[in-house]
């Protein structure tokens, strides 16, 4: 049982939260963001998109029905610390009992409210005084491009190539698609299975040549974390594929295959995280709700028809052409609407009407 003890979280610019400590001892740091889903915390913190960052349930009670260890996306939590309005007993310990810093009593909802009118904040938490998290937040790096520029030594440590495969490994059978892993989580690769194809997940360090010497049928650009912009070696990977491949993306896929368009990326004020996103298909009336978890987008532009559009902000939420599709937003949903799953079912289709597996 985790020990209970007065807690603080701080936000660069000196703002003090009180809370209560109800995970792993010690002090966290990151950049604050936060989730309005109101489920799906298992799911949350293990995701690698979450990478660097302390979240920030809106919900107002977090470990409601406890946890289930089989809706894990990943081997590991990803997110530096967790901070919620009242937390239940199961998910504290399961949060402590893996090294997790975690607070509970938190005013959750001044918190949101401070970062959606001024924008994404390092900060720190932890049982610690409020001087010393304020030094720990400011000791963190910025996870914008122009910081990244100032100091090319950050750049090496793009989340996205931490959180990727080491290793390749195949998962179903069927036409083959690759997948592309800068920290995809598992119910993406398990959709894409149960559409009757073969995923083979690789690093996304891979070269394009690498990839298609696979055979694939399609590959498809995974999801992760950090600023695509960063990401020079996999923009190039991507742009030697396009043309050669149906090349499918989500999420930072979406934006890697924008850059390799030579379209521009920018980061979000405070990101779009939670499961009740509305994005309009565009030449049409109809609107998706949709999972979201990113803190950067694609600017539209030359070379891509934009396919989807949010209805919160206006923001591209997909590209398409003649030989790639993408989503911005998380269609496998896990959890969250289904309305965006035929999104794999289009993959499949596509493999299935290539001429390479037309003619095996």
């Amino acid at each position: 049982m985790p020990i209970m003890r007065s807690a603080f979280l701080v936000l660069e610019d000196g703002t003090i939260f009180p809370g209560r400590s109800v995970g792993a001892a010690g002090v966290a740091a990151g950049e604050a963001c936060f989730t309005t889903a109101p489920a799906g915390y298992e799911q949350a913190v293990t995701d690698p998109s979450y990478a660097r960052q302390v979240l920030a349930f809106a919900y107002p009670l977090v470990g409601n029905y406890g946890v289930d260890e089989s809706l894990l996306e990943s081997e590991r939590v990803w997110t530096e610390g967790i901070v919620m309005r009242r937390a239940r007993p199961e998910w504290s310990r399961w949060l402590a009992a893996r090294g997790v810093v975690a607070l509970d009593e938190v005013d959750t909802r001044a918190l949101v409210r401070r970062l959606r009118e001024d924008g994404a904040m390092r900060c720190a938490l932890g049982a610690a005084s409020p001087a010393e998290l304020q030094a720990r937040a400011l000791a963190q790096p910025h996870l914008d491009w122009p910081r990244m520029l100032a100091e090319p030594e950050l750049a090496s440590r793009s989340p996205a190539l931490e959180a990727c495969v080491q290793e390749p490994f195949s998962v179903g059978s069927g036409p083959r698609v690759v997948v592309l892993d800068y920290g995809c989580k598992r119910s993406i690769v398990r959709r894409l299975v149960d559409t009757g194809v073969e995923a083979v997940v690789v690093p996304g360090t891979w070269e394009a040549e690498r990839v298609l010497e696979l055979d694939p049928a399609a590959v498809l650009v995974g999801n992760g974390p950090g600023d695509p912009a960063q990401l020079d070696g996999p923009v190039e990977t991507v742009r030697d594929l396009l043309g050669r491949v149906p090349l499918f993306g989500i999420c930072l896929g979406h934006q890697l295959v924008g850059l390799a368009l030579g379209l521009e990326t920018y980061k979000l004020p405070f990101g779009h995280r939670g499961a009740n996103h509305p994005v309009r298909v565009t030449g049409s009336s109809r609107v998706l709700v949709t999972v979201q978890n990113h803190g950067f987008v694609v600017a539209p532009g030359d070379g891509a028809e934009v396919s989807h559009v949010s209805l919160n902000d206006g923001t591209v939420e997909g590209l398409a052409g003649e030989d790639f599709t993408t989503l911005q937003f998380h269609p496998e949903a896990a959890p969250g609407p289904h309305d965006a799953l035929p999104f794999f079912d289009e993959i499949a289709t596509t493999c299935r009407d290539v001429k390479t597996f037309a003619a095996s």
